[in-house]
């Protein structure tokens, strides 16, 4: 029988419909499950206990009077920790931050309230969240549930490892480079990054999205019926639209299919992910679906410039700080900011303008395709205590070819599990589809939920 925490969303809501189960059951049971395992995996830094079993008793009564909130009224959610939630600080994953309570919830913990979900904790992520892994100069090391000498991934540390390990049905996190999907393909989760603008962030900037991550797809749709709804802090997000993201089915017959296994920058792909990616290619193929080649079109101008650049933001960010607070940055991340030291404005300029030079090419390889398939990463997850794939400040981006390019386009893309390392580690596939054509990215990954092999007991730590 399957454990209350291990419950996907959709099956608590129908549960809590039909009245074969209460909130206050399943929120005590996931909060216990934190409460048993979390020391060894530190996927929060904040739990709200006390306020959750108030949330879920209030919840309770709404679904017993048959009038719940919303969508996903009494399911427990994290939130990662630079997402601002009233009355909480927000360190942004360093002891650099000063701890200031925030005013007010930001757009997606507003929405999750109004929808019922009960916020169970904020989750780890990295100093600036400028790191793959839960490495952090504030919090505890997070730990990936399938192996706890591995990193669950980054920015969204804490999120990947609380999905994995069944700390709360729905996960939300952030992503500007690959921070939902990484975390995501490592810890064998569902991760999209919507269409730039389809979910309201603030503060935004150019690229960055939040989104679900979960175990499985129907749950990732399921919190985006919440997440998308329009949010006026926002100016950079889409016009709302109304779309039923619960209308997963899709035949995939005549689907045109690229195979992506070349960023064409960065880290090789490491051969047992090649396999599993191309095994998914070959499973789409056998369902009537047309795949062909992708050639990589990712450059070394592209990804070199675009670190110039992110160095150049967060350099500027942290240059009015006193020596104090700047020391207590993760050295890592203080050694990759103070790379921008003597960079010039022209080269800096450049360097912003690969943004453009990425979006386009990203753009013109998804012509003629309906959907590409690649590795979400090239490669397995580091050391738990590394900060990424590389662990050098001055190579930090080597592993996001194949993520990067959907942030700076604008497109829908989502990692979902396709396989499993020799080691047991899980191998993440991404699928990418058009611009704001977030529920066909959703089809295509719930359609492959249903023909890829069997998956493997999720962790355990009893």
């Amino acid at each position: 029988m399957t454990e209350l925490p291990d419950m996907c969303a959709v099956e608590l809501v129908a549960a809590y419909r039909s009245k074969m189960l209460s909130p206050v059951a399943v929120i005590d049971a996931v909060l216990d499950r934190v409460a048993a395992w979390d020391d060894r995996l530190c996927a929060f830094w904040l739990v709200h206990a006390d306020e959750a079993r108030c949330a879920a008793r209030e919840s309770e009564a709404r679904w017993m009077a048959g009038a719940p909130l919303g969508p996903i009224d009494g399911v427990p959610v994290s939130l990662k920790e630079n997402l601002a939630t009233k009355g909480h600080p927000v360190p942004m994953g360093t002891v650099a931050t000063e701890l200031v309570p925030a005013a007010k919830d930001a757009p997606c913990p507003a929405r999750i309230a109004e929808a019922g979900g009960i916020v169970i904790g904020k989750t780890t992520m990295p100093d600036y969240a400028m790191a793959s892994s839960g490495l952090s100069s504030f919090h505890r090391l997070s730990r990936n549930p399938w192996n706890l000498e591995r990193t669950p991934g980054g920015s969204s540390a804490g999120a990947g490892t609380a999905g994995a390990a069944g700390m709360g049905a729905l996960h939300v996190g952030t992503d500007i480079g690959g921070s939902i999907r990484l975390p995501a393909g490592w810890c064998g989760l569902v991760g999209l990054k919507p269409s730039f603008g389809r979910v309201p962030i603030a503060p935004n900037f150019y690229g960055r999205a939040a989104g679900p991550m979960t175990r499985t797809v129907a749950d990732t749709a399921l919190l985006m019926s919440v997440l998308s709804l329009p949010d006026a802090r926002d100016p950079m997000c889409l016009p709302f639209e109304k779309i039923d993201w619960m209308a997963l089915d899709i035949d995939v017959r005549g689907v045109r299919i690229g195979l992506q296994l070349d960023a064409g920058v960065g880290l090789a792909v490491d051969p047992e992910i090649a396999v599993a990616v191309q095994a998914a290619g070959r499973l789409f193929e056998e369902n009537g679906a047309i795949v062909e080649p992708v050639a990589p079109f990712m450059t070394r101008a592209m990804l070199d410039g675009l670190d110039d650049f992110w160095r150049m933001r967060f350099y500027s960010d942290t240059a009015s700080m006193s020596a104090e607070r700047k020391a207590g940055i993760l050295p890592y991340i203080r050694e990759w900011v103070d790379g921008a030291a003597g960079l010039s404005g022209e080269r800096v300029y450049r360097g912003f303008a690969q943004m453009s030079a990425i979006r386009d090419a990203a753009l013109a390889a998804q012509r003629g395709f309906d959907f590409i398939l690649a590795p979400t990463a090239p490669c397995p997850p580091a050391p738990a205590d590394w900060s990424g794939p590389t662990n050098d400040p001055a190579r930090p981006f080597e592993h996001i070819g194949f993520t990067l390019p959907h942030n700076m386009s604008d497109q829908p893309s989502i990692s979902v599990n396709c396989g499993y390392t020799s080691e047991s580690l899980p191998i993440g596939l991404q699928i990418a589809g058009h611009r704001f054509d977030d529920i066909g990215v959703l089809r295509m990954a719930h359609f492959f939920e249903r023909i890829r092999p069997a998956q493997r007991p999720w962790p355990r730590f009893d």
